[in-house]
């Protein structure tokens, strides 16, 4: 399977919704909709798709993967990095890495971050092959707006 990384375009909601639920990232707390609306206002260049390269062109409404990143003039964020089941083991996360990183670091972020929730072991896994380091902290969190 070959696929390009794009921006996303609206188009792309409904399978990007539908992918999140997939990979389990979706929480009730937490809109999908609502969250894809906010980063459309807020480097909207920096939330990447994967999708399959069709003989007719680049694209199409299947999405195979996920990744929104943001820079806020300190560091780099990393959230909703996913890759459909289908997908899983060819290099898609990966490459939506590489590309979200590419794109931060061409903005001058000198560090990325991102959160991996508590005993997800194989997604640490992951990020340890691509040489992030694994740290000790509190995170802390203020909800300002409830989306439910």
């Amino acid at each position: 399977m070959q696929w390009i990384i794009r921006a996303f375009q609206d188009s792309d909601t409904e399978p990007v919704v539908a992918l999140w639920h997939e990979a389990g990232l979706t929480r009730p707390w937490n809109d999908p909709y609502l969250d894809i609306a906010r980063k459309r206002t807020v480097q909207p260049e920096l939330f990447l798709v994967a999708a399959p390269a069709t003989p007719e062109g680049p694209g199409g409404a299947t999405v195979i993967g996920t990744v929104m990143a943001g820079y806020d003039g300190h560091r780099g964020w990393l959230y909703y990095l996913a890759t459909a089941e289908s997908a899983r083991g060819r290099g898609v996360a990966r490459s939506l890495v590489q590309e979200a990183e590419r794109l931060l670091e061409a903005m001058g972020c000198p560090k990325v971050q991102l959160m991996v929730r508590e005993g997800n072991e194989a997604v640490l896994g992951f990020y340890d092959a691509l040489g992030y380091e694994r740290f000790t902290v509190a995170n802390t969190g203020k909800r300002l707006v409830a989306d439910v």
